[in-house]
């Protein structure tokens, strides 16, 4: 019994420790998941009208972070243009993110895709995100966005 309970308390810290993003300053020139480049990088903004000609495809992007996930730095929201933000998440959930690196500029390597996520799964986001009750309780409709799902990231600046 004394065993059992030493290992039931050893992955209860384990699983604590796991849940929080890695710790680090995003500086630019450091990468996350497989090494990638900013060679061949588009601009986020061009996205959109490929979606339109494709229903998903491979491609760099160059974007500003805006969101990370505070929980465990599994995913980000990017800035599209003034209006849009596109969601991210990690292939295979292979790699997280610091908190550090919201509002810098990344190149991300990976898959870009039209994607409606429902409406669970937006109020999980938005418990990650630690929004308000009430801001949880007001995502009524699925949403269709642009996700991409990172292979790799670089720190642009």
């Amino acid at each position: 019994m004394k065993k059992l309970f030493s290992l039931f308390v050893l992955a209860l810290s384990a699983s604590a420790v796991m849940a929080q993003p890695p710790a680090g300053d995003a500086k630019p020139g450091e990468w996350y998941g497989e090494k990638t480049t900013t060679d061949g990088a588009i601009n986020i903004a061009e996205i959109p009208s490929r979606l339109e000609k494709n229903e998903s495809f491979d491609t760099k992007i160059k974007a500003k972070v805006l969101d990370v996930c505070p929980k465990k730095g599994c995913w980000l929201k990017l800035a599209v243009n003034d209006s849009t933000t596109a969601f991210v998440k990690m292939k295979d959930y292979a790699f997280f993110l610091p908190e550090a690196i919201k509002g810098k500029t990344i190149v991300l390597d990976g898959q870009a895709q039209m994607k409606t996520t429902s409406v669970d799964e937006l109020k999980h986001y938005a418990e990650d995100a630690k929004k308000s009750k009430e801001e949880i309780a007001a995502i009524t409709q699925p949403q269709k966005e642009i996700r991409f799902t990172a292979k790799g990231i670089v720190v642009v600046e």
